[in-house]
């Protein structure tokens, strides 16, 4: 296909973004001619040195990217809180007893003392900038930043070394701030999208987001996020003025992905209405998969989310738990498997390859483009 400005900026061959924090994923996707992205909340910066040196050795030379969280606003309450030893401490022993609660409706044995994260864990601004630090040492096409404005040192850096800085946003007038920090790329993420999102959807927020830019006079590329499954639907976002998709759901019902078999088999069964926006997870809106652990922690009666990074320190070692009880063969545990995951979900109807996903999505972007030229009397 004729390069597009995405493809000029990041080096991909065909402008399908695939966000993962699974590395096979990433070399897959690249090597397929899309552009994987790797999600590094969950390392530490010694285990994303590793990743990415995994990344370099499997890649084949094509392009990636990596993005972090690097949260603009942080909550009062934990600001002073420098390390998850200090963190635990500031969560009431209640937040243990309701986990222990949810759990143990499900046939898991409750623990009684909260487990702590690992140092380096959790989604803070200190441990955003260590990872992006770590990025910056590999030859990455793309730094992506989420959770507000990209910090000023990722777009310096990202200028120094010719790297373009993307930065996801729910609404315009997020995108103009982040245009006016000078982000390179703008990513129009809707409210169908896995894990954190706003309450616009993709359909509206893309066009959106292109027409304020262009009326700021902002020339700026803008990839198109949420809810996007199939290459029919990338090629209508990219009718609509985006220049390319950014996914992240559909890679989760691939083998290669860091997803459990469980979760797998749950997204090809959900419907897309079985997913939540909710804080219960990492204490800011996100949306996952619908469970009875959702369904308590967001109850009139429920004890209410704790502020990030609180909340995942609270919730990450039980869906921990969780996994591992429904692997051994827990049917109630089981219920309680979820993960991040968009409306898109009920588009799954199997599991396949990440490859075969890529070469999916340029089938069907080239059959909708197609039509549509055909529609409108273009050979």
């Amino acid at each position: 296909m004729s390069m597009n400005r995405l493809c000029a900026l990041t080096g991909a061959e065909f402008p399908l973004f695939a966000f993962s924090h699974c590395r096979d994923v990433v070399a897959a996707v690249s090597r397929a001619g899309g552009f994987g992205v790797l999600g590094a909340t969950r390392f530490t910066p010694e285990q994303l040195e590793e990743e990415l040196a995994w990344i370099d050795a499997h890649v084949d030379g094509a392009p990636y990217g990596v993005d972090v969280l690097v949260p603009e606003l942080v909550d009062p309450r934990v600001r002073e809180l420098a390390d998850n030893r200090s963190r635990a401490k500031a969560i009431d022993p209640s937040y243990q007893g309701f986990v222990n609660s949810v759990l143990g409706a499900h046939d898991i044995v409750p623990e009684t003392q909260m487990p702590i994260l690992a140092e380096r864990m959790g989604i803070t601004p200190e441990n955003g900038l260590a990872l992006m630090e770590v990025a910056f040492r590999h030859p990455i096409r793309l730094i992506a930043n989420a959770l507000g404005v990209a910090p000023a040192s990722m777009i310096t850096e990202g200028r120094r070394r010719g790297v373009p800085v993307a930065a996801l946003v729910g609404a315009k007038e997020h995108a103009i701030r982040q245009a006016e920090a000078g982000v390179d790329i703008i990513v129009a993420q809707g409210t169908e999208a896995g894990g954190h999102c706003g309450e616009v959807s993709t359909l509206v927020l893309v066009p959106e987001v292109v027409r304020a830019l262009e009326k700021a006079g902002h020339d700026i590329p803008v990839l198109a996020a949420g809810g996007i499954m199939t290459g029919g639907q990338m090629a209508g976002m990219m009718a609509a003025g985006a220049q390319g998709a950014w996914t992240g759901s559909v890679w989760l019902a691939t083998p290669e992905a860091e997803t459990s078999e469980a979760f797998r088999e749950k997204m090809v069964a959900a419907r897309s209405r079985d997913t939540v926006r909710s804080r219960s997870r990492t204490g800011k809106p996100a949306r996952q998969l619908n469970t009875p652990w959702h369904e308590a922690w967001d109850a009139p009666d429920g004890p209410g989310s704790l502020p990030m990074p609180l909340m995942g320190m609270v919730s990450e070692p039980a869906f921990a738990r969780i996994e591992r009880e429904a692997a051994a063969g827990n049917a109630k545990a089981r219920e309680l498997v979820s993960y991040f995951v968009g409306q898109g979900v009920g588009l799954v109807d199997q599991v396949r390859s990440s490859r075969q996903v890529v070469q999916d999505f340029r089938e069907e972007f080239i059959d909708a483009v197609t039509g549509l030229a055909s529609i409108a009397g273009i050979e």
